[in-house]
């Protein structure tokens, strides 16, 4: 489920971050759906459970998880989360055209861009 890249730069706290993220925004992970224990998966990827910790409680700040004193922590819903991730690849989107206005770049040259960029998620399951 979780695959950390040690040649990564990034700290492995926010490599789990990522990942669960994907999951809960892919559906892999249903609404309300248990999360491993931080111990569980703190030996399953052999690392720190203060690092599973501290993604959990960056996962929970980002709303994608809520927990259950006593319980554990579960996937919050994804309605929300995917409108509001959705929102944020707009303000990208509308960032990237205002750079590409700058020099001069035309609607349809993005057009042909956009059709040419095949999405990671179609070369992900070709393989």
């Amino acid at each position: 489920m979780i695959v950390l890249d040690l040649k990564d730069a990034r700290p492995l706290y926010e490599q789990i971050v990522e990942r669960f993220k994907q999951l809960i925004l892919r559906g892999v992970l249903s609404e309300d759906e248990k999360l491993p224990s931080v111990r569980t998966l703190a030996m399953e990827l052999a690392i720190n459970p203060n690092t599973i910790q501290k993604a959990y409680g960056e996962l929970e700040r980002q709303e994608f998880i809520y927990t259950v004193k006593g319980r554990g922590n579960f996937v919050s819903p994804v309605g929300r989360l995917r409108e509001a991730r959705k929102e944020e690849l707009r303000e990208q989107m509308r960032s990237v055209v205002r750079e590409g206005e700058a020099i001069g770049m035309t609607v349809r040259e993005f057009v042909e861009l956009l059709e040419q960029m095949e999405p990671e998620g179609r070369k992900e399951h070709r393989t």
